[in-house]
């Protein structure tokens, strides 16, 4: 209903703003991430979502349409709230819930005040499609820290082959063995591309 406020900062907390627009001052709650994009003006424009509730309306204010669609998003998943969706992107920033989401890391979504693994799960499992569809990411493997597997990405890079189709085999690889040497991941791979 309210997709944007603009107009003079009245007030500014970590967690709340207050926006007159025309003479009428809208509370605003907000994440942290947000928090840390405002401009140093009096002149401001926040992407906003109301929640009706039976007992209050409350106006949740972003600087990023992006972060406005990531509370979208959360909101949608079974005991996630408006309350924990505003922890959530106050604990990490919108790249690193969609990063783990995309990669299935319930370890980083757990990690989050008032987040447990059931839930993790399933916010993972209501959402992995849609992040991955909407923000046009490949699965990302959960051995993204495996040095073996990007010595052998750069090996392939410098040896002329797509990064991409590249990344694709060699995941695959890892994914069957993640112990695999440089020189074997390499091997596997040129025979598959």
């Amino acid at each position: 209903m309210i997709a944007h406020l603009q107009g003079k900062l009245v007030e500014k907390s970590p967690t709340q703003l207050v926006i007159d627009c025309g003479g009428v001052g809208y509370e605003v709650h907000i994440s942290l991430h947000t928090y840390s994009l405002l401009p140093n003006t009096d002149f401001i424009k926040v992407f906003t979502y109301l929640q009706i509730k039976e007992d209050a309306h409350t106006i949740f204010g972003f600087v990023e349409k992006s972060e406005r669609e990531i509370f979208k998003l959360l909101l949608s998943v079974s005991g996630i709230g408006a309350g924990i969706a505003r922890t959530m992107l106050s604990s990490l920033d919108p790249k690193q819930i969609t990063n783990a989401i995309a990669s299935g890391d319930v370890g980083t979504i757990q990690s989050i005040k008032g987040i447990g693994s059931k839930t993790a799960q399933r916010v993972i499992l209501d959402l992995k499609e849609k992040v991955l569809k909407l923000y046009d990411l490949d699965e990302v493997s959960m051995s993204q820290s495996n040095t073996n597997r990007d010595e052998a990405l750069s090996a392939l890079e410098v040896l002329g082959f797509v990064k991409k189709a590249s990344e694709k085999v060699i995941d695959k690889i890892v994914k069957e063995d993640p112990d695999a040497s440089v020189e074997s991941i390499i091997k596997q791979a040129l025979k598959s591309l």
